[in-house]
């Protein structure tokens, strides 16, 4: 009799936050949430960062978000008993009341975690909490304004969590026509192109379309012109996956013209991380010009 074989399981659906419920409730000062009655934050674990990005798990994957943060680590006030039910119920309700719902809820796996890097594991500490022993819980309050996500995790002594609200999309270049990019190229051999990607991805937003086809008029006056697309990024999070991701981009660039005609044999992809910065990343615009693609002559 041959033995069944088990049926596969069904892949798990992308997280698609727009089809969770828009919020529009009256928010009040950020950062919107507080710590339940009777809690309080452990010594300077109670701090807002102005700019950063976080790693809000939700199914089983990473789900990066830039904007701004605030992280929390609490206990019970002293002499009294920390109560996981009754932070969990807590947290739940404050995010219900702005709007949100729980999108997910499970355990985060070590190697992933530890490749985030001091970004996140030294970066976000007291907010990020013991993630490589004990689960967490994600909540997202889908806005117009900017969606707000909750990491949150405890054991039986203290809670950790952490809130960010994303920050609106702002281009870092200006559009530049086919006679400008080529001029640029002439006298400098190279020219920074506005094109602009999902956060932490390699999909091309399609904003970015206008100076695709301005780099296709370039390349269609120019016959024998040959490029070099060339991928950076600033310096935040782990120099490997820094490097990946330069290399996709500049590869998503080079598909996307040779996707509307352009010989492939007249382009090259290449990426070089966060290696070679034209800005201080110790700023926000400085980082925003080091995520760039350049077009530099073969």
């Amino acid at each position: 009799m041959p033995v069944p074989v088990p049926a596969a399981s069904a892949p798990q659906a992308a997280f698609d936050i727009t089809k969770l419920p828009l919020s529009q409730v009256t928010l009040g000062e950020w950062p919107y949430l507080g710590l339940p009655d009777g809690y309080i934050a452990e010594g300077r674990a109670n701090r807002t960062k102005a700019f950063a990005r976080f790693p809000f798990w939700v199914n089983g994957a990473a789900h990066w978000v830039e904007g701004r943060f605030h992280e929390w680590r609490f206990s019970a006030q002293p002499g009294a008993q920390y109560s996981p039910p009754e932070v969990a119920k807590n947290v739940e309700s404050m995010v219900q009341q702005l709007g949100g719902v729980k999108v997910s809820e499970g355990k985060i796996p070590a190697e992933t975690a530890n490749s985030w890097g001091d970004e996140i594991t030294q970066g976000f500490i007291d907010g990020l909490g013991d993630v490589w022993n004990r689960p967490v819980t994600t909540y997202v309050v889908r806005r117009d304004d900017g969606n707000i996500w909750v990491h949150f995790g405890q054991n039986n002594e203290q809670g950790w969590m952490t809130l960010g609200q994303e920050k609106a999309f702002q281009p870092s270049a200006q559009l530049l026509p086919a006679g400008e990019l080529k001029k640029q190229l002439d006298s400098a051999g190279k020219v920074t192109i506005a094109v602009n990607f999902d956060t932490d991805k390699t999909s091309i937003l399609p904003s970015s379309q206008p100076q695709i086809d301005q780099v296709l008029q370039l390349l269609k006056d120019d016959p024998a012109l040959r490029l070099s697309v060339n991928g950076h990024t600033d310096n935040r999070g782990d120099a490997a996956h820094n490097q990946a991701l330069s290399e996709g981009r500049a590869r998503a660039v080079v598909s996307a013209l040779t996707g509307q005609g352009i010989e492939a044999a007249r382009l090259t992809a290449q990426g070089f991380g966060d290696t070679q910065p034209v800005a201080d990343n110790s700023s926000d615009e400085g980082r925003a010009r080091n995520r760039r693609v350049e077009l530099v002559k073969a």
